[in-house]
């Protein structure tokens, strides 16, 4: 039997296609799992991510139907039900749900008479199907086993809008002439982008008393608000167990920060774990930070599992919508009009759903991973994506065979990721110790960012400081100087209080210390003039060193690239298209320009409202816009822009609803 299994990538976005023949085995290393099974095994599917166990779901065909066997610690749902039995029947058109994807499968014919019988199963690697489809290394892939069409992305953006959508100002009675009334809705709120940012004015517009009815999320990939991001932190070496770069405060499950992570972790370590000194220490680090001991940050588990509780609590899984959102418009009746497509449609030729709102809030995040010039250009020209990784995507291959040979790894970014990349190197080092960091960077700063009279600490080329932006800029003096200057001055501001930093944490700097010291970190400036391989395979870096002008070979077998990801609207396809249509304008940092209250000002139609959250409106009137407290901050500036223009059923948050509310936060209740 041959089936289609049809998913969106939740961190790339690009829609894979991939045709197999039953037997079908997927997890994240299904290879090493496999000795107890006698049948032949057709098709081995990889999925990169650490929510998919190594041998997750097996598909086989028995008795005339399809049946799913569930192998994994996490689970394995079907149409949103957990298998709870050892295996269930699946039929055509069914969603599965492995980790972060979401699976279509569709039946393409019974028979499996051609397909020759071979020693070894066709093994598809969905980490790097995408980038190989132009490369040498496609004839791996068996053509009667495997079919890779457009990604969705390039279909829907060659879909063309409605001719309704020409006009700045759409009539909606022409619009609905020609549209199914399935796909038409109406909302007084619609929330695109279906993440953090999304999820914090969600939980803020129902704290302010907005039934669930009056509400819409249209997001990409998995439902949970906190996904992508997890996924994210997950790939650059940030599991459950590991700190995020986050104050205790800074709760996105809790608008008032009380109680915050510290508070919470200490609970547990006292009363359920009955580790009482460990809990002082984790209080002491909140109360001295940082003169004293290291900044409290929280485990990324924790915070994630507080999010899925305010999720249900306040019904966000009942108003989240799959939607990939391919335009926005105003409407001749004061309000916008939302064109999106559905990622699950199993159609070639997708349809689009159309949703009006009076108010829509826009927290797309980051457009994508960023890959430095040069790595980029030789991906693109040898199709190699296991030598040369980004640190957002999954390259656990990475550290296996460095823990498995040793090896030499070049090091680009100076942030927080690439400090926690190089504590897992350290980590990989105890399994080998011939393991070689070279951290290679542009420039050399002189000395670290000052403001004033303060000066950050720098300490063997790494600046640090508790978190990415300053304290001040969140609530003090900092961000009312910034909201009060001009676009010019608040650019020169930014850049004064920002700069690449890493946390100050005295494990990263004893690491980077013991590295110096014993021959196995090498920080190097430079310009990379070329990527190539030498004649056995190894990376060859051509490196024009800054001060002296000579140009040098560097060997390695890997290069991480930690330098960030992609934040410019004009470069994100929706954000891109309003900007362009409506002439929005931008800052000097090329975000989109925002009022105090994050309203995009050029975009009020009559009473209608937009408001733009997170990375898209750095540059505006608050710094932190990308972190915790900044989506927070945003989220409630918006609803009390909203309370201000009296838009209907929106309260304010303060006084007795404010402590009412809590009680309902901390009984668990609904808002």
């Amino acid at each position: 039997m041959r089936v289609q299994l049809s998913w969106e990538d939740p961190i790339a976005g690009e829609q894979q296609e991939i045709v197999c023949t039953v037997p079908i085995v997927l997890g994240r290393h299904p290879e090493k799992q496999l000795s107890d099974r006698q049948e032949q095994i057709f098709s081995q599917i990889k999925l990169s991510s650490q929510q998919v166990s190594r041998l997750h779901t097996i598909i086989t065909y028995s008795g005339g139907q399809l049946l799913l066997e569930d192998r994994s610690a996490n689970g394995t749902f079907v149409n949103g039900h957990k298998v709870l039995q050892s295996s269930c029947a699946i039929s055509n058109g069914d969603t599965l749900q492995i980790g972060p994807y979401l699976i279509h499968l569709i039946v393409l014919s019974r028979s499996s008479s051609n397909i020759e019988v071979t020693n070894q199963p066709t093994i598809i690697d969905t980490s790097t199907v995408v980038e190989r489809r132009n490369s040498s290394e496609s004839s791996l892939f068996n053509e009667e086993s495997f079919v890779l069409k457009p990604s969705y992305a390039e279909r829907i953006q060659a879909l063309s809008l409605p001719k309704a959508f020409s006009a700045h100002q759409v009539p909606l009675e022409e619009l609905r002439a020609g549209v199914y009334l399935s796909n038409y809705e109406e909302r007084d709120f619609v929330v695109v982008g279906g993440g953090i940012g999304s999820f914090t004015f969600v939980n803020t517009l129902r704290i302010a008393g907005v039934n669930l009815d009056r509400i819409s999320v249209i997001g990409r990939g998995e439902p949970q608000p906190y996904g992508r991001y997890q996924l994210i932190c997950r790939n650059s070496q940030i599991p459950d167990y590991e700190r995020l770069r986050s104050g205790s405060d800074s709760c996105p499950d809790n608008i008032w920060g009380f109680p915050g992570y510290a508070i919470r972790e200490a609970w547990r370590e006292c009363f359920t774990k009955g580790r009482l000194d460990h809990s002082l220490k984790l209080l002491w680090m909140v109360f001295s930070e940082p003169a004293l001991s290291d900044t409290y940050t929280p485990r990324s588990g924790d915070v994630f599992a507080a999010m899925e509780r305010e999720a249900k609590r306040i019904g966000w899984y009942e108003i989240w919508r799959s939607g990939h959102v391919r335009a926005i418009r105003k409407t001749t009746d004061d309000r916008y009009v939302v064109a999106y497509l559905d990622p699950n449609s199993r159609t070639e030729s997708p349809t689009y759903k159309y949703l009006v709102a009076r108010y829509v809030y826009l927290s797309t995040g980051y457009t994508n991973v960023r890959f430095l010039d040069d790595l980029q250009e030789y991906r693109h020209r040898t199709g190699d994506t296991t030598a040369i990784v980004n640190a957002y995507e999954n390259h656990e291959h990475v550290y296996d065979k460095l823990m498995k040979r040793g090896g030499i790894v070049i090091l680009r970014g100076e942030g927080i990721v690439a400090s926690r990349i190089l504590q897992r190197l350290y980590e990989a080092r105890k399994y080998h110790s011939q393991i070689k960091v070279i951290h290679l960077v542009r420039s050399e700063k002189t000395e670290s960012n000052r403001f004033h009279l303060a000066r950050r600490y720098r300490e063997n080329g790494w600046e640090f400081q508790p978190f990415n932006w300053p304290k001040g800029t969140w609530g003090g003096d900092m961000r009312s100087r910034l909201e009060t200057a001009g676009p010019a001055e608040r650019a020169q501001l930014l850049r004064d209080w920002g700069g690449t930093t890493t946390a100050n944490r005295r494990d990263w700097q004893r690491i980077v210390r013991e590295g110096i010291q014993q021959l196995w970190y090498e920080r190097v400036v430079g310009i990379v003039k070329q990527v190539d391989r030498d004649e056995i395979g190894r990376l060859e870096v051509c490196l024009q060193r800054r001060l002296a002008g000579s140009e040098e070979i560097l060997k390695a077998d890997f290069i991480i690239d930690a330098t960030g990801l992609t934040a410019k609207p004009i470069e994100d396809p929706l954000l891109g298209d309003l900007v362009k249509f409506y002439n929005l304008p931008l800052n000097p940092l090329n975000g989109l320009h925002v009022t105090n209250s994050f309203e995009l000002e050029k975009m009020r139609n009559g009473k209608g409202r937009m408001f733009a959250a997170g990375i898209m409106t750095l540059g505006g009137p608050y710094a932190p816009v990308d972190t915790f407290l900044g989506l927070q901050y945003v989220a409630q500036r918006a609803v009390a822009k909203l309370v201000q223009t009296r838009a209907k059923g929106v309260h304010s948050i303060l006084g007795l609803r404010s402590f009412s509310q809590w009680l309902k936060w901390a009984t668990n209740q609904r808002p």
